[in-house]
């Protein structure tokens, strides 16, 4: 009784503490991970409505500068 009493306390208890300690890493870090998905995807998201916004707003000035060039033609 005293050998099963050593092997929980100083083998089972330890690995346990562990496995339950690596198990609170993984969760924090699933949840970061998770974190870190979504504030990139929103920083796309972001971005390309920009890129768009600018890609339009320079077809704008294009068309106006055109439009001034065929002014200044006539």
């Amino acid at each position: 009784m005293e050998l099963l009493d050593a092997v929980m306390k100083w083998i089972v208890a330890p690995v346990a503490a562990f496995v339950f300690f690596m198990y609170r890493v993984q969760q924090t870090q699933t949840t970061d991970i998770a974190v870190i998905k979504a504030t990139q995807a929103a920083n796309k998201e972001a971005h390309d409505r920009e890129f768009r916004e600018s890609r339009n707003n320079f077809k704008v000035v294009l068309e106006k500068l055109e439009s001034i060039e065929q002014h200044l033609r006539k």
